[in-house]
């Protein structure tokens, strides 16, 4: 995750404003949407809404934007979205997995597969490049919600892999089917998390020269701003001099 962390603060500190926010929304609005429309609208007893849900509140997203994308799951009024995975390999052999949410899967692929063509990289068969990757769940919180001992302490108890501590917060890893348990112990103790998702780890960081660098950070920028497109996951390890450059 390293990688798609770089990438991360390369977009924040390019100042991405109103247009950019509204289109975040709009896709945690989507996740909302289906995740109610596929279980139970109450988050407490659906795992996928609440995760939906933690993720808009922590990129503070209007309570009546979130309350909308439930009602319009529940009034039968939204567009039936299907979920794909993408698989990609990116300049320098840099893989990336690409998970959206599509209305139409034809589009979505079409324009995908251009983003890695114009980037001089491809698209691949599902499964070419996630092999490369664990299927974990992750839990953020705030740096100041507990020291990185009591953190660790109380990670380790409710059952994590896992904990990373630093100024910008906590990182806990739990294997995938144990994030729902983690998560309620650790919530029980310092409440609600930023996060609490299932995300894509690379077993493994590839260095890629400022040159490659730069396409895979327009190549991830062209799928960030995709509608369809929820997250982005790569296996980029990127230098502090293309970071300052990009900043």
């Amino acid at each position: 995750m390293a990688g798609h962390s770089q990438f991360k603060n390369i977009m924040h500190r390019k100042g991405r404003q109103d247009a950019v926010r509204s289109k975040l929304f709009s896709k945690l609005a989507r996740e909302i949407t289906v995740a109610a429309k596929m279980g139970l609208p109450d988050p407490n007893m659906n795992p996928r809404l609440r995760a939906a849900i933690q993720a808009a509140r922590a990129e503070n997203m209007p309570k009546d934007n979130i309350e909308r994308a439930i009602k319009k799951a529940l009034g039968g009024e939204s567009e039936n979205y299907e979920e794909i995975r993408y698989e990609g390999y990116a300049p320098g052999g840099v893989a990336v997995i690409i998970e959206a949410l599509t209305d139409n899967r034809n589009r979505t692929a079409s324009e995908v597969r251009s983003y890695f063509t114009k980037a001089g990289g491809s698209l691949a068969e599902t499964g070419a490049v996630s092999f490369m990757f664990d299927r974990v769940g992750v839990i953020e919180y705030d740096a100041k919600v507990a020291s990185e001992d009591a953190m660790m302490e109380a990670a380790i108890e409710a059952g994590a892999d896992d904990v990373s501590s630093s100024d910008e917060g906590h990182e806990i890893v739990t294997a995938m089917d144990a994030l729902r348990d983690v998560a309620k112990e650790l919530e029980a103790k310092f409440g609600e998390p930023k996060k609490a998702a299932l995300v894509w780890r690379a077993q493994n960081q590839i260095a890629v020269d400022d040159e490659a660098g730069e396409k895979i950070v327009k190549l991830m920028d062209s799928l960030d701003d995709n509608d369809d497109v929820q997250h982005v996951y790569s296996n980029a390890s990127f230098s502090d001099t293309l970071m300052a450059k990009m900043g």
